[in-house]
């Protein structure tokens, strides 16, 4: 069966429920070329015109003599465009033309790197003159490092390995590093937030060192789209960007259909399971022979689903044509997984974003993405791992039982018209640069030139860890305490903490089992907690606070687990304020107070509830970023008058907005936290507040701030088109609510929401 006929045959099942929301069909785009001629090393140029390269795409030649004339090179344009091939084409003709020149490549994951290794490698076959490419992660043999720092002359890395193994031990990289020429940058949407802002204190790290040793290499950053890539790249580097961002590739036709579960429970609105319906989606189309590639967003449900679809696939004899594809494979796994999908020996594929990135599997033909993946950005990064050079493909974005994925089933155009988000990184987050600046210390004693790196954040952050007596003065500058040793170890780059709780099997002599971030292990694995471990579930016996350690047992109880937990918020400073014509809104840093106090015990698949315990646990405090805003006073009034629930209409309208706030930017829900209340103490009046998850916020909520009328619009939206009566996960309940989703008023919530938009919304009044 042709990829154009499967939606007309998925229409003619007879289980067909009108699943499918919406058909958006977008057309080929025809390639536009760019003229390169005369600015490459002549033997470069002349091996890739023999070998087919050129002529280059128009955004390929425009980056390439962008970075040849010695620019920092951002771009910015859609998944299998040919980007890597630019900062290799520049790369390549450094190390041709200027003697010892060498290049460093960053790329987010080892997988990607050892992928972006065969293909450069196949570059350089194709060269008179050899150049020595190596990897350095963590799989790299002990006795092959030291050769790779002697004799590579690009070499392929990660951030984690650049800021844990490279940096502090930079004298023993200095041959490489005093002749560095340039620092490629890959996937860079995939640094933001934490994470991101992690990253860009690691490469100001990186520039520092260098410019000890003299060298000054240019940056070259590729992204997936995004909306804001120049300065995204800037605040990630700390340096001027020139951008690039007109593709000028080739893309083959691709309908992508919104697919939506089927309501089950009308009154509440719930919805077949989403993981079902990829799993169907997934047969269907291998049993018709269509390349495919479903995205799930968890390890468990990679699982889950590939097992659904295998057993569909089991009557026609196809169960070995597909495969699961997630972190936690052992390396070989994963590679052998990847080939059999590039050589055409699997005809699908269950994965993790671990295959979002650029690992080349071959030409698929659709991909099918369950649940909304957080961000315009990448859903289009993940729907264009199908179709990634010509010809016809088909991709499915199955909604799930929340608010923003129910929003896009019946607002296609929110996403299909409407631009990129921004990708949000604060290298001046305090909790991230004071780790770095230690780190800095290690590497050498800090002196006030390093303001030029840091700018303003610099000096307050030493004062604050001189203070603390991490950090000893002297006329040179500052050195590390003493008392530190290798402080690189303790900053985990991919979080805000570098505290973390390790679970072991008490049952099997404690045996480590794997460990979580202490930001959440109070409420995952508390005493009594069951926890899941590659499926298995464990019953937390024991919570050791001292040691970090959570003892637990295999299990059997047929119940799971949700805890309860109390949020208490204080306002430390207002930064920012406006006036909108509805209400004040501010923004500015808060203290955040965490304090789980119990846990229920639910019976699995009918949500039954067995009990509830107390528990006691310390607060867990954080200062942040938040925002908040004013209750206009006739949304209280109309509240009295209907005799509805004011508190519960604050934390509706909380839980609401902030499943739509990752419409604006970069971000998952998960990475906002919320508190509303009748009266704050701080503030004298009704509030609801939105702030940063992470300590010392990521620029989430700035941006949330920023567009706040957008955001109020938006929500009312939700909660009026949602088809349910009282409010359900799709609207206003909230799957991480401390208050198990108590009180809620979905109508009081409408009311505060249509008071705060004013007449400024395409949407019924509510009253």
């Amino acid at each position: 069966m042709e990829v154009a006929d499967i939606i007309d045959y998925l229409k003619a099942l007879p289980d067909y429920r009108e699943q499918i929301a919406h058909v958006e069909h977008l057309p080929p785009h025809a390639a536009t070329y760019g003229e390169l001629s005369g600015v490459l090393h002549p033997a470069l140029e002349d091996a890739l015109r023999q070998a087919g390269f050129f002529p280059l795409y128009s955004h390929q030649a425009a980056a390439v003599g962008l970075a040849v004339s010695g620019s920092n090179v951002m771009i910015a344009t859609p998944a299998a465009s040919g980007k890597s091939l630019c900062y290799n084409l520049a790369v390549l003709h450094s190390v041709l033309s200027q003697k010892g020149s060498r290049a460093l490549y960053l790329f987010p994951t080892k997988a990607l790197a050892q992928d972006q290794l065969r293909a450069l490698n196949a570059l350089v076959g194709l060269l008179p003159v050899p150049v020595n490419v190596a990897t350095f992660d963590g799989d790299t043999p002990g006795e092959e490092r030291s050769q790779v720092k002697r004799t590579a002359q690009v070499v392929l890395t990660n951030p984690d390995m650049l800021h844990l193994g490279i940096l502090p031990n930079h004298q023993s990289w200095s041959r490489f590093l005093r002749r560095l020429r340039y620092v490629v940058v890959d996937e860079a949407h995939v640094y933001r937030g934490v994470f991101g802002s992690h990253v860009g204190n690691v490469l100001r790290r990186l520039r520092r060192i260098l410019a000890r040793y003299g060298a000054d290499p240019q940056f070259f950053c590729c992204s997936a789209t995004i909306a804001n890539p120049k300065e995204h790249a800037e605040r990630l580097v700390g340096l001027p960007f020139e951008t690039v961002d007109a593709d000028g590739s080739p893309h083959g036709g691709k309908d992508f259909a919104l697919w939506n579960p089927p309501v089950i429970d009308e009154a509440r609105a719930t919805r077949r399971s989403a993981n079902a319906e990829a799993a169907f989606l997934l047969a269907e189309l291998v049993r018709h022979g269509i390349r495919t590639l479903a995205f799930a967003r968890t390890r468990k449900l990679t699982e889950l689903i590939y097992n659904y679809a295998r057993r569909r696939l089991a009557d026609p004899g196809l169960e070995e044509h597909i495969a699961p594809y997630r972190a936690g494979y052992l390396p070989e796994e994963r590679r052998r997984i990847e080939r059999d999908l590039f050589e055409g020996r699997l005809t699908g594929a269950v994965a993790t974003t671990a295959l979002e990135l650029g690992v080349d599997i071959g030409d698929l033909d659709a991909t099918i993405l369950t649940g909304y993946p957080g961000s315009i950005a990448a859903t289009w990064q993940q729907a264009g791992r199908s179709g990634r050079r010509t010809g016809q493909s088909l991709s499915f974005l199955i909604g799930l039982d929340n608010p923003l994925d129910q929003y896009i089933m019946r607002h296609p155009e929110s996403l299909f018209r409407r631009t990129f988000e921004n990708a949000l990184i604060d290298p001046t987050n305090p909790y991230v640069l004071r780790s770095h600046l230690l780190c800095a210390a290690w590497e050498f004693p800090l002196t006030e030139t390093d303001e030029e790196y840091w700018k303003t954040s610099f000096t307050a952050a030493v004062g604050e860890l001189q203070e603390a007596g991490m950090l000893r003065p002297s006329k040179q500058g500052w050195y590390l305490s003493p008392a530190l040793s290798y402080p690189a170890e303790g900053v985990n780059i991919r979080s805000a903490s570098a505290l973390y709780y390790l679970i072991v099997d008490a049952s099997q002599g404690n045996r480590p089992l794997e460990t979580i971030e202490s930001s959440v292990a109070f409420s995952q694995i508390h005493p009594g907690a069951v926890y899941l471990h590659q499926g298995t579930p464990y019953l937390v016996t024991c919570l050791d606070l001292a040691a970090r350690v959570a003892y637990a047992v295999p299990t059997d109880v047929p119940y799971y687990t949700q805890s309860r937990e109390l949020t208490d918020l204080h306002v430390v400073r207002i930064d920012r304020e406006k006036e909108t014509p509805s209400a004040r809104c501010y923004l500015g840093n808060a203290e955040v107070t965490s304090t789980v106090v119990g846990f229920k015990k639910k019976m699995q698949f009918t949500e039954e509830v067995m009990g509830e315990e107390p528990l006691d646990l310390p607060s867990q405090t954080f200062h942040t970023v938040a925002l908040w805003f004013d209750i206009p006073g006739q949304a209280v009034e109309r509240i009295v008058s209907k005799q509805l629930d004011f508190a519960g209409g604050l934390h509706a309208a909380e839980h609401a907005c902030i499943g739509i706030l990752p419409l604006f930017a970069l971000c998952d829900r998960n990475d906002l936290g919320g508190v509303s209340t009748p009266l704050h103490p701080d503030t004298g009046k009704a509030q609801i507040f939105i702030y940063d998850a992470h300590p010392g916020g990521t620029g989430i909520v700035e941006k949330g701030f920023e567009l706040v009328q957008d955001l109020w619009s938006e929500t009312l939206k939700v909660t009026v088109e949602c088809p349910c009566d009282a409010g359900c996960p799709s609207c206003i309940q909230s799957p991480k609510c401390g208050n198990n989703n108590q009180p809620l008023d979905k109508q009081a919530a409408q009311i505060i929401l249509d008071e705060l938009v004013g007449s400024g919304i395409p949407a019924r009044r509510v009253d």
